[in-house]
C-alpha cells in the first residue's frame, strides 16, 4: 500500500508545541496535572528550564528555577480527594527516585552558587463539566539524606 508523506513518522515536535495527549486516562490527567502546575508556576515568577527530565527509567515532571535557585517537581493530579494529598503519594522510593534523577541533572547542568530542593505539586480537579482546579505546592517538601 503507498504511503504518503503525511503518513511517515517525522522528528518529535519542538518548541512550543502541545504535547501529545495520553490514550491512557491517568496519564491523561498526569499530563493535564503538569501542564496546570507549570501555568501555576510561571504565573509565580519560575521559569520552567525542563519537562519530563529522564534518567533511565526514572523522571523529574517538572525542573523550574529562580535566581540562584533550582526545584525538582513532582506532580501529582487527582480527580478528587479520593486518593489522599499529593505529599503522601511521594512515598520514599519515588523520593529516591527523584533524587537519584536530581544528581544526574546537577552533574549535567548544575552551577556553583546554586541551592536545590524538591517541591511537590498536587493538582486537584472538581467534579462536573467546568470542574474547578485547586492547585497545592509544597516548597522544599523533603530533604535528601546526608
Amino acid at each position: 500500500m503507498p504511503t504518503t508523506a503525511d503518513s511517515q513518522p517525522g522528528p518529535a515536535p519542538r518548541g512550543n508545541a502541545p504535547p501529545a495527549v495520553p490514550s491512557d486516562p491517568r496519564q491523561a490527567l498526569g499530563a493535564l496535572g503538569e501542564r496546570v502546575a507549570e501555568r501555576w508556576l510561571r504565573a509565580r515568577g519560575w521559569r520552567v528550564v525542563t519537562r519530563r527530565f529522564r534518567s533511565g527509567h526514572r523522571d523529574v515532571d517538572l525542573i523550574v528555577e529562580r535566581p540562584g535557585l533550582v526545584a525538582f517537581v513532582e506532580v501529582k493530579a487527582r480527580r478528587g480527594p479520593a486518593f489522599g494529598g499529593p505529599l503522601e503519594a511521594v512515598h520514599w522510593r519515588k523520593r529516591r527516585e527523584l533524587v537519584r534523577s536530581a544528581h544526574v541533572w546537577v552533574a549535567r547542568h548544575g552551577a556553583p552558587d546554586t541551592a536545590y530542593r524538591f517541591d511537590v505539586i498536587g493538582v486537584a480537579f472538581g467534579p462536573g463539566a467546568t470542574p474547578t482546579v485547586c492547585v497545592r505546592h509544597v516548597a522544599d517538601a523533603f530533604q535528601v539524606p546526608s
